[in-house]
């Protein structure tokens, strides 16, 4: 039989059917294991933006099984115990995930974040009381920097191996023998691969910068990781913002500085910040987060006030504070430059107008490309709607709580704790001073480069007793 023969022959026809039919199951076998996307959809809005993806499982998300024994196996790379909330994770009774985390199908279920995650304030009455969550504000416990940090520490562990990990899992989960020698094989190699090259390639600039603590960011991630811009050495920390109440805040700036005139464009780069790209970020499902938050109330302060002290506060407001900090003030929602307010500048030169034009061409061709982003020459001045939830104050949280924001800036505490999540109802802050709040706080220093509690020195010449009418007032905004 010569060549062309046997290429027309049944046998060759048989086999390559055989082949054609072994390579079609295999690639559907990958397909359904390593691709296949499941999302969940929550029908309560609350419960979307709490747990509901918003793209990031597919490019950066951590294999679930993987992600639930890591704090088992790892417990020593953890600041403390608990688990994920060791580093300010809120969960809530009865959930399988913290509040900011998702659990999506990519091929395997994958966990990820979501905007939840820095946005949900965690407030306890006291050591010993469980705590309440107020959606929409910023942080008081959460370190996203300490996560990011805890997987890289786990990957670099010699522990991190497929025979430690899959012992943990199978201790747990009788985890069928297919997706067995998935995770062995594949899963867990590939896992600690790209954690290690997560590490080198998005966030190599970060060992020389300050730790940010709970409740803070910094604009590295989203130069570096996200638009590949080269390393500026600049130090970006700031604290995580309030992001309810948003039809009252139409028109106004978002973000520290100013950097953008639309919530829109705010709430999706955050997603990309978040680790989210251009092919895998959920624009319905952000459009659905942000359609909820401008509806979502600034939370009521939930203690006793002094209305007839409160009573006495209002005027000193209107005089003092309302035109940069009232709705309708003649300057609430605009930046106020750095040489007027004296606040630590290294945030706002973190982002220059050639980031800016950077990122407005970023995602040119996409139908959600950004167009708005700019640079500022100082911060942004807010409404102080929830004023008593948005402590530590000024942009960088450098101010514990609003007894001193009405200090002259040298009286103010030059080392504090952040992250104490019990409410200090004489000061309206959180604790941070004390054993406790040294045992699970963070220690913020002042010194640090990009963490100076300088400047906003208004209302530090009132008088004791209308520094104290004005805080009660500031209560009930």
């Amino acid at each position: 039989m010569n060549q062309f023969s046997y290429f027309r022959s049944h046998r060759f026809r048989r086999l390559l059917v055989v082949s054609l039919v072994l390579i079609a199951f295999f690639g559907a076998f990958f397909w359904y294991k390593l691709f296949r996307k499941v999302i969940t959809v929550y029908a309560d809005p609350v419960e979307h933006f709490k747990y509901g993806s918003i793209g990031v499982e597919a490019p950066a998300g951590i294999p679930y099984w993987i992600w639930v024994v890591l704090p088992r196996i790892f417990a020593d790379r953890l600041p403390g115990p608990g688990g994920y909330v060791a580093l300010g994770a809120s969960w809530e009774m009865g959930k399988e995930m913290p509040i900011g985390f998702t659990k999506e199908i990519v091929g395997i279920p994958r966990v990820g974040v979501n905007c939840a995650g820095c946005h949900t304030t965690s407030v306890r009455t006291g050591p010993n009381e469980a705590p309440q969550f107020y959606f929409g504000g910023a942080t008081s416990r959460f370190q996203p920097q300490g996560y990011v940090r805890f997987l890289f520490a786990c990957a670099h562990d010699d522990r991190f191996t497929s025979a430690n990990i899959m012992k943990a899992i199978l201790a747990i989960y009788d985890m069928p023998m297919v997706d067995r020698a998935l995770y062995r094989f594949l899963i867990i190699p590939a896992t600690k691969r790209e954690l290690l090259k997560t590490e080198k390639v998005d966030y190599y600039w970060m060992p020389e910068r300050p730790d940010w603590g709970p409740g803070r960011t910094d604009m590295n991630p989203f130069q570096r990781e996200v638009m590949r811009l080269p390393d500026d050495h600049v130090v970006g920390s700031t604290d995580v913002m309030a992001i309810w109440n948003e039809r009252a805040h139409e028109n106004m700036l978002h973000h520290s500085d100013g950097l953008n005139s639309t919530l829109t464009e705010s709430v999706r780069s955050a997603a990309l910040a978040a680790g989210a790209t251009k092919s895998s970020i959920d624009i319905p499902a952000l459009d659905r987060v942000e359609a909820w938050l401008r509806d979502l109330s600034a939370p009521k302060y939930p203690f006793g006030i002094d209305q007839a002290l409160a009573a006495k506060g209002q005027p000193i407001f209107a005089q003092r504070c309302a035109a940069c900090h009232a709705f309708g003030g003649a300057r609430t929602g605009t930046v106020v430059s750095i040489a007027e307010v004296g606040t630590d500048p290294n945030r706002n030169k973190s982002w220059p107008q050639s980031s800016a034009d950077a990122f407005n061409k970023w995602a040119d061709g996409y139908p959600w490309a950004f167009h708005h982003f700019r640079s500022s020459d100082g911060y942004l001045s807010l409404p102080l709607d929830g004023v008593w939830l948005r402590a530590p104050y000024l942009h960088n949280g450098s101010v514990p709580n609003m007894r001193e924001m009405l200090l002259p800036p040298g009286e103010r505490s030059k080392i504090f704790y952040r992250g104490y999540d019990v409410y200090d109802q004489a000061n309206i802050g959180f604790v941070s001073a004390g054993a406790q709040a040294e045992l699970e706080g963070f220690r913020y220093d002042t010194s640090v480069v990009g963490n100076s509690n300088q400047g906003h020195s208004y209302g530090s010449d009132l008088s004791a007793a209308d520094k104290q009418a004005l805080m009660e007032y500031l209560k009930t905004l």
